[in-house]
């Protein structure tokens, strides 16, 4: 210790400073420190004052903890407002001053940031025939009479409200989802879009909201449709019919899991074949739906792109390669083959299959996300729409580039 070491005098006051790192100015202050105050100046504190004017006081800062002991969800804003109205002589402190007392006391627990999905950049499509559009979403979750959870998942044509499945799954996961929408997809063709919410297994945080069933939905053509978040009257036709179900099928429900789906069997069968639907002129469903004309292919096509396009794989830990560099786009696409095409000198549209999904600078290097009015459109409506997706990957004659091209 420096004050031992000083009063031994057995050392140069150069060595002492030197021995425990201080400056020989700070080595003279301490040395007088102790000749003033002897080992009383070894028990001395750091420089902080030992009390602060505008500490709260310890009476005010108990009753405020005991109070949030007594209501364990209060916040800091309830605790003081009924605070003030019990005690409005006593000058309470601030929301904040409360909020850090309760974090101290080990009341309150760290908010976890929560991760949003990237919006749908383009416009919801127009059903103005059948399966231009089509609808999937969970019915919310319910019990049967023995107990056991029911997931239904819900498909219908935006058009004709034509309810093309209402099925129990196990898990609300994508192989479940999938497998829903390949039977309905093989029954009736292909949808050109998709529309749900903004939930897994349909949307991540990655970009463009991506997610691997979105993945399977582009490598078909079907272009997977998402609504703003907190706006389900985007897909009100849909939720309307939820209401409609539970009304029917879930109240009360069923005693077991195979007599609540035979109910749901029952349900689709009378709302697609007996009920009139009034926005539909009192006619049914099934009097407007038609089967789509574009079956689902045997094997699901990888994309293919014209030679004009800039293609690259997306590595396994989802970036790209560009000029000796690796771009970081996602891990969802991983393993699959992406397109840049050229907006400007600067600027290119990543595409996947036929459906542009992001902008990369290739200045800064960087992937950002579509502009809000860039659309997906298939038909080549929307601003350098890319070719639809072919039946093979890409050859070594497909990645062929323009002598514009980094490589």
């Amino acid at each position: 210790m420096y004050f031992a070491s000083c009063a031994s005098r057995e050392k140069t006051m150069v060595e002492l400073c030197e021995e425990y790192g201080i400056s020989r100015q700070a080595g003279y202050k301490l040395l007088a420190r102790f000749d003033e105050r002897g080992w009383q100046a070894a028990e001395e504190g750091g420089r902080a004052p030992h009390g602060h004017p505008q500490q709260t006081p310890a009476e005010i800062e108990q009753r405020v903890l005991e109070l949030r002991c007594q209501h364990t969800r209060w916040g800091p804003r309830k605790l003081k407002r009924v605070l003030k109205d019990r005690h409005p002589e006593t000058p309470w402190p601030a929301v904040s001053t409360m909020g850090e007392m309760l974090r101290r006391a080990g009341l309150t627990a760290k908010r976890q940031r929560r991760r949003h999905t990237p919006p749908y950049p383009g416009p919801l499509e127009h059903a103005d025939r059948p399966n231009r559009v089509w609808c999937a979403d969970f019915k919310g979750w319910f019990r049967t009479q023995d107990g056991e959870r029911i997931d239904p998942l819900t498909v219908s044509d935006a058009y004709s409200r034509y309810l093309l499945r209402c099925q129990v799954v196990e898990k609300t996961d994508t192989p479940r989802v999938q497998a829903v929408l390949e039977a309905a997809f093989r029954e009736y063709g292909l949808a050109e879009a998709l529309r749900t919410d903004n939930g897994p297994p349909f949307a991540t945080c990655a970009v463009a909201g991506l997610s691997p069933l979105a993945v399977w939905l582009m490598k078909l053509g079907v272009r997977p449709e998402r609504i703003e978040a907190g706006h389900p009257e985007q897909n009100g036709r849909h939720e309307r019919m939820h209401r409609t179900l539970k009304q029917e099928t879930g109240m009360p429900p069923a005693a077991n899991r195979r007599a609540q789906q035979r109910a749901f069997d029952r349900f689709r069968q009378e709302y697609n074949q007996e009920r009139p639907h009034e926005a539909l002129g009192l006619e049914v469903p099934a009097a407007l739906y038609r089967p789509s004309p574009r079956p689902l292919p045997d094997r699901v096509p990888q994309p293919q792109y014209d030679s004009s396009l800039l293609v690259r794989r997306v590595h396994h830990h989802g970036g790209i390669s560009w000029k000796h560099s690796d771009v970081f786009l996602s891990e969802v696409l991983r393993g699959e083959w992406v397109a840049l095409m050229p907006r400007d000198d600067r600027e290119y549209t990543v595409y996947f299959a036929a459906f542009p999904i992001a902008l990369f600078d290739s200045h800064t290097r960087k992937i950002r996300p579509l502009p809000k009015c860039e659309s997906f459109d298939m038909d080549g409506a929307g601003e350098g729409a890319a070719p639809s997706p072919a039946p093979h990957p890409p050859t070594n004659a497909d990645r062929k580039v323009s002598t514009m091209s980094p490589v």
